[in-house]
């Protein structure tokens, strides 16, 4: 796998990762653990880009 098919898979889960966390924070009753662990999520994927981009 290349660098740009990496970071492209590694976006793609940041976008999921962003509309559950969308999903969650409007729920009547949102879950703030679950919050804190999609944002715990998102932020480790945003490190890896990070690192991989040129």
């Amino acid at each position: 796998m290349s660098i740009e098919d990496r970071l492209e898979s590694l976006r793609t889960k940041h976008a999921a990762i962003e509309a559950a966390l969308e999903n969650e924070t409007h729920r009547p009753s949102p879950d703030d653990v679950q919050i804190h662990e999609l944002k715990r999520q998102k932020l480790r994927l945003k490190d890896e880009m990070h690192r991989l981009s040129p």
